[in-house]
């Protein structure tokens, strides 16, 4: 996205700077020497330069960046669920297996349960304290303690 983005800043800057030179090239009565065509060199080179560093983070956030934990500072974590037993035991089980943490709403997804019955579930895991949920604007992130 970001680098569509810069393409089409970098389309607006060289229509812009093809018509203000054109003005300049019409209305300044100096010649090559006129100081309006340092002005648009310099305003062109920042500007290009603005596109080209919003087209480089696009680039980066496409191909290079690596997949982090859903919670940032998180480290991904396993932990002993032979204690748990039956839906318990399934939920803090998928939650492990996407690396400590994941979206209350792929658990519904992931275990056929319903939206209650998670919540449930993941109420007495909290209180036993296997997972702590944190809230994500309109969802939650179960993460293993």
């Amino acid at each position: 996205m970001l680098v569509a983005v810069a393409a089409l800043v970098g389309f607006l800057i060289w229509s812009y700077d093809n018509a203000l030179t054109q003005i300049v090239n019409t209305t300044c009565s100096h010649g090559s020497a006129c100081p309006m065509y340092a002005t648009i060199d310099a305003q062109r080179n920042v500007a290009y330069a603005l596109a080209g560093l919003v087209a480089l983070a696009g680039l980066y956030f496409a191909f290079l960046k690596k997949d982090e934990p859903l919670v940032a500072g998180e480290k991904r974590k396993t932990k002993d669920l032979s204690k748990l037993e039956g839906d318990e035991k399934t939920v803090a089980s998928y939650v492990q297996e996407a690396g400590g943490s994941l979206y209350q709403s792929d658990l519904v997804a992931k275990t056929g349960f319903t939206k209650v019955r998670v919540t449930r579930i993941l109420d007495k895991l909290e209180h036993d304290g296997v997972v702590e949920r944190k809230r994500r604007g309109m969802t939650n992130i179960v993460v293993l303690r």
